[in-house]
């Protein structure tokens, strides 16, 4: 029996966990994760199987096959299933069902894939990056900052599958955005994948305003008073970290690009120009990436030049106390080479008179050294 036979939907559950930051907390959307095990009663990697028509949830009768005979009998509607995580022999039945190519089925099984869009046929098969802000109490040199998943979708004249990969970016709460708005969802799968691109290029922007955060704490503490001390390697985790979202931001815009100016059959026309504004979301995106770049550069420029300011300066100080030092050090030098005949070897004050010396000539060493801010 195939493996389309079994597949239920599963109820959606799930709730947010508490997050460190308030603040973060508020500007942030609740996520649900619809993939733990617990919530799947076969603990497969059915998140939902829905068919709509018109923009409204059909009651669905238990079993995929059975929706999609319906939407293609009645010719209206389309059906959404929602994976995550699913193994070769779970989208074998898939792929026969809907005619999805084995390319495809091959890069949504072995993901860390590129974001990117192909064509196959009628249908469309875009992959996008998620990525989600791990929360940290503070910076380190070992603190991660971005984790990243993906999301794969097939988009068909009946149907849209959307594929996830990770622990986060749930589109639970996507899915309802949309069944609370059913003109929107009338206009078939391609606005499924609309929605699914402005998910995830929404999310791009929320991780940067908290990455903000963390590229300006590291700015205030460097040019701080005691900001040579700073460990540079929380300079290069972030920039690395950074890295990180740009491979998943920078790949989108051609993606994108292809969406909004040329035509495909799986993709209305009245969506097609929506795409348009997730492009200029996603290029605001890369602008902000790249000037945290640069500006990471310019702080991490800005703490070796302190560094090497402060080094100087301690080389200075070091300087100056060996030359107040070596006058004493001289003058005991002298007297210590056990002549007979040397002057005011034997005077009654000399003793008194060479520590008045030494004291003397240190003195005007360390005030010498003071007004050239050498001490």
């Amino acid at each position: 029996m195939s493996m389309a036979g079994n597949l239920r939907k599963v109820t959606r559950l799930g709730g947010v966990g508490g997050l460190r930051r308030a603040a973060r907390l508020a500007r942030r959307r609740p996520r649900v994760d619809l993939s733990h095990p617990a919530r799947s009663p076969l603990g497969s990697s059915v998140v939902n199987c829905v068919s709509y028509r018109d923009g409204v949830r059909v009651s669905a009768h238990g079993e995929l096959v059975d929706a999609v005979r319906q939407v293609r009998e009645s010719g209206e509607g389309f059906v959404w299933l929602g994976l995550h995580e699913p193994t070769d022999r779970e989208l074998a039945g898939i792929a026969e069902l809907f005619d999805l190519h084995p390319l495809a089925i091959e890069d949504t099984v072995e993901a860390h894939q590129r974001p990117k869009l192909e064509r196959y046929g009628e249908t469309l098969f875009a992959v996008f990056k998620t990525v989600c802000y791990v929360e940290h109490e503070q910076l380190t040199s070992t603190s991660e900052v971005v984790n990243t998943g993906e999301i794969m979708v097939f988009v068909g004249q009946d149907f849209v599958i959307t594929v996830r990969h990770g622990r986060h970016g749930s589109l639970g709460p996507l899915r309802e955005e949309l069944e609370s708005d059913p003109r929107q969802l009338a206009a078939g799968p391609s606005a499924v994948l609309h929605a699914v691109a402005d998910h995830v290029v929404d999310d791009y922007l929320t991780v940067i305003d908290s990455v903000q955060e963390d590229v300006d704490e590291v700015e205030t503490e460097v040019f701080a008073e005691h900001g040579a001390r700073v460990d540079p390697g929380r300079i290069y985790q972030l920039k690395r970290e950074l890295l990180e979202l740009k491979r998943a931001v920078a790949p989108l815009s051609g993606p994108l690009e292809e969406l909004a100016t040329r035509p495909a059959r799986a993709v209305a026309p009245e969506i097609q120009a929506y795409f348009r504004d997730v492009s200029d979301h996603l290029s605001r995106a890369k602008e902000q990436i790249a000037a945290f770049d640069e500006l990471l550069n310019s702080i991490l420029q800005a703490h070796l030049a302190q560094v090497t300011v402060a080094q100087n300066e301690d080389m200075r100080k070091i300087t100056a106390w060996a030359a107040i030092v070596a006058v004493p050090t001289m003058v005991c030098g002298v007297y210590g080479m056990n002549f007979d005949h040397m002057p005011e070897l034997r005077w009654r004050y000399g003793y008194g008179m060479a520590l008045g010396v030494m004291s003397f000539a240190c003195l005007l060493l360390y005030r010498a050294f003071r007004r050239s801010r050498w001490l």
